[in-house]
């Protein structure tokens, strides 16, 4: 499945270690920054933008929207035949 490279030099995510330490700082700073958030004051040009982590919410659920469309609906029409290079 993955194979090492030829020099067997080890890279940042090939130690199992090192990624549970980025993955916690990763959401050690998440916490952090929706934390600061609302202590934030803000200037909402629309009432739902001035909501309590709008902006979280809504990046989230734009980029599942994105995975969604692009699983079913552009990559049916992207998608070729296995043995199309054939």
């Amino acid at each position: 499945m993955h194979e090492k490279p030829k020099d067997d030099r080890e890279y940042l995510f090939d130690k199992p270690g090192s990624v549970k330490k980025l993955l916690g700082i990763f959401f050690t700073s998440l916490v952090i920054l929706l934390i600061i958030e609302i202590f934030t004051k803000k200037h909402p040009h629309f009432p739902w933008e001035g909501w309590a982590e709008f902006y979280c919410v809504y990046g989230f659920v734009a980029c599942v929207v994105l995975v969604i469309v692009a699983k079913y609906i552009l990559r049916p029409l992207v998608m070729r035949r296995e043995d199309y290079y054939d």
